[in-house]
């Protein structure tokens, strides 16, 4: 029986969009030059500038959920050669980071956070998961980017190469491959 939260039903979002915002985190992460690129920052500020309103936005809270859902299809997909289950694995790790991040996620968006793992662990959209709740809340904003960003990370040291692009270049060639397909 089909859910009305399957992937098949969801919005792609702009994925492209949001997988450039992660990827400017990642990056400043692993920059060991600075604390933050001035012109990552202003290309980022730029991307978000034109958005264009509350359609721009929409689609790129889809994008990051879709970055979710492929993130954790892929996680899955690793854990289960293992015989082990991505949601026992890799959302206590997650969410225990999150705790100790109090100042992007507060105690009240752990839980939607942790529900979008769970919710794309199981084959679940993401963002069709949240909409059940309601919109988008001004303090889910930060959280959603930076669980996104915590999960392509934790995907970059799952993949066992040192390269902190893997995860980008993971859904850059899958965006590639459906566009020729």
């Amino acid at each position: 029986m089909s859910s009305p939260c399957d992937p098949q039903f969801a919005p792609a979002g702009d994925v492209s969009a949001a997988l450039m915002m992660i990827d400017s985190r990642l990056k400043a992460i692993h920059d060991s030059r600075s604390e933050s690129d001035p012109e990552q920052q202003r290309m980022v500020e730029e991307l978000a500038a034109s958005l264009g309103g509350a359609a721009g936005l929409t689609a790129l809270l889809d994008g990051a959920c879709t970055l979710i859902y492929m993130y954790m299809n892929w996680l899955r997909t690793a854990f289960e050669q293992h015989d082990e289950d991505v949601v026992e694995y890799v959302v206590p790790t997650l969410v225990a980071t999150m705790r100790m991040m109090p100042k992007t996620f507060r105690p009240e968006v752990i839980p939607t956070m942790a529900g979008l793992l769970i919710a794309a662990g199981t084959g679940l959209s993401p963002n069709l998961w949240r909409a059940q709740y309601g919109d988008w809340t001004a303090a889910e904003m930060n959280p959603l980017e930076a669980v996104t960003v915590l999960l392509a990370e934790h995907v970059n040291r799952v993949s066992g190469s040192d390269d902190p692009g893997f995860a980008t270049r993971l859904i850059a060639e899958a965006l590639s491959q459906a566009d020729r397909g």
